[in-house]
């Protein structure tokens, strides 16, 4: 089951995006295309960070208000929106009696007023009357996109 609890955590920050490498025949020297933006001060990395470790704290407990608390209500990433990552909450808090998540920011870079947070992570489950820890997503250094509203951090989403 693929969950976008990510995009929770990856604040939850959190957030998806594959770094991308291309060729150029000038040099016929791989490079790694610059991302756009520039580096986010490092009180606003703490900033998200704690906004992230308080999006991890909620989910582990299984508390889906506490959760979309960290998201946008204009929240829109392709066509999954604030809803729809309720949803999917609702069914990883059914089906499991216990959840997981471990975000790793690997850069936080400011494109105008709003945060591009790039992430790696997982998010585990135990099985509701099974048992065992099962992996319920995974990924690596995904894009998720945040900004500040009301004093706050949230997830708004890649809206492109």
């Amino acid at each position: 089951m693929r969950l976008r609890v990510r995009a929770a955590l990856a604040l939850l920050a959190l957030l998806p995006f594959a770094t991308a490498f291309t060729m150029q025949d000038k040099s016929d020297t791989p490079s790694v295309e610059p991302l756009p933006g520039s580096p986010a001060p490092e009180p606003v990395v703490a900033e998200i960070r704690q906004a992230l470790a308080g999006a991890i704290s909620r989910f582990a407990a299984m508390d889906e208000a506490g959760v979309l608390a960290y998201v946008s209500p204009q929240y829109r990433t392709g066509t999954l929106t604030k809803r729809g990552i309720a949803e999917q909450l609702r069914a990883v808090f059914a089906i499991h009696d216990q959840v997981r998540a471990r975000v790793r920011i690997d850069e936080v870079r400011m494109v105008g007023d709003v945060a591009w947070v790039y992430s790696t992570g997982d998010v585990t489950g135990r099985l509701r009357f099974v048992g065992g820890s099962v992996p319920v997503l995974s990924w690596q250094r995904e894009l998720e996109v945040a900004r500040r509203e009301n004093g706050s951090w949230r997830l708004f989403g890649y809206q492109q």
